[in-house]
């Protein structure tokens, strides 16, 4: 379990009543009649949560030059190169995203390069505490192979510093303020979700990212439903050449804290993006929709609504500047 924050230290948060955190758009993160629904659709569900054959991953190279480039290991776990830097956005390299690597949900692929291969990191970039998001062992890890700091959501810090990463490595945020790293300006944007690792939920915040260079700019979502405020995100920090948008794991039964497909379409156009790379789909099995619905329904929206796409396969570089054509590879699984 992580280590609970001194609440003084988020008084300074407008979005934090002395007890919790409260998402600014009210959301609910499941319906009180919610629960023997979902428990009657995992047992009699039909729908294909797993792929019929291995997801295909390639081994990533990280060529020395300032082309603005995405990889995507999977899940939400990118590796941003902005302007001749690298930014390592919410790394998960352990099995399962659980307390616990016995039980919990599995990878349906492995991760396409060893945590030790990675190049070194100028940031490491974290949208909020939840398992799939924050891992212990990729964090302390990370703490000793690199020396990049880490840039989280106001109370997230106490969580790391109970692991044992130097506090001087570690920068808290609350929605809307900033820093700068490497040269490289990061901002701490709202999301609509909510956090916690144990039986408590909001001690510590959750959030998107702005990470801009003098001329490229990148928006990464983090877990979220959708709301009216990403219009502002883009009309305070947009246009972006590059959007990271969630898009798996959506639910009816939790509809405000994680988008549908078309909803993060819609995101990517009220923030000004050029082009899209889905993530939090295809490596954890977290809802009850086929595993590659997700996909297959953005694929279809933004050709409708003529949004730059590009579904990169586990470890599949893609330069912003010349995207990887969509093909389908998932739909053979």
């Amino acid at each position: 379990m992580g280590a609970r924050p001194d609440p003084e230290s988020l008084r300074r948060s407008p979005h934090f009543d002395g007890r919790i955190f409260h998402n600014s758009t009210p959301s609910t993160v499941m319906p009180p009649d919610a629960a023997r629904k979902i428990f009657r659709e995992m047992v009699f569900g039909k729908e294909k949560r797993r792929p019929g054959s291995p997801v295909p991953i390639m081994v990533p190279s990280f060529p020395s030059h300032d082309t603005l480039r995405a990889v995507w290991f999977g899940h939400a776990s990118t590796l941003v190169e902005i302007e001749g830097r690298r930014v390592l956005i919410d790394p998960v390299w352990s099995l399962r995203c659980s307390p616990s690597q016995t039980v919990g949900p599995k990878r349906l692929h492995p991760m396409p390069l060893a945590l030790g291969k990675l190049p070194t990191l100028d940031a490491i970039v974290v949208s909020h505490d939840h398992y799939d998001h924050l891992d212990m062992a990729t964090v302390v890890a990370l703490s000793r192979s690199q020396s990049a700091p880490f840039l989280v959501p106001l109370g997230v810090g106490a969580h790391l510093r109970r692991w044992r990463v130097p506090a001087d490595r570690i920068v808290e945020f609350d929605w809307n303020e900033e820093t700068t790293v490497a040269g490289l300006r990061f901002v701490a944007t709202e999301a609509r979700h909510f956090s916690g690792r144990g039986f408590t939920r909001n001690e510590t915040l959750w959030g998107s990212w702005v990470i801009s260079g003098e001329s490229q700019r990148v928006f990464y979502t983090g877990d979220t439903g959708y709301f009216p405020g990403f219009a502002e995100i883009g009309r305070q920090h947009g246009p972006f050449d590059l959007t990271l948008i969630q898009i798996g794991a959506y639910s009816p039964y939790w509809p405000d804290i994680h988008m549908t497909p078309e909803q993060a379409v819609r995101t990517h156009l009220d923030v000004g993006g050029g082009l899209l790379i889905p993530v939090h789909w295809a490596t954890f099995n977290l809802a009850l929709h086929a595993w590659s619905e997700p996909v297959d329904r953005i694929w279809q929206r933004a050709k409708e609504q003529e949004v730059s796409l590009s579904i990169p396969r586990p470890g599949e570089g893609v330069e912003v500047s010349s995207p990887l054509e969509v093909d389908g590879w998932w739909q053979a699984l």
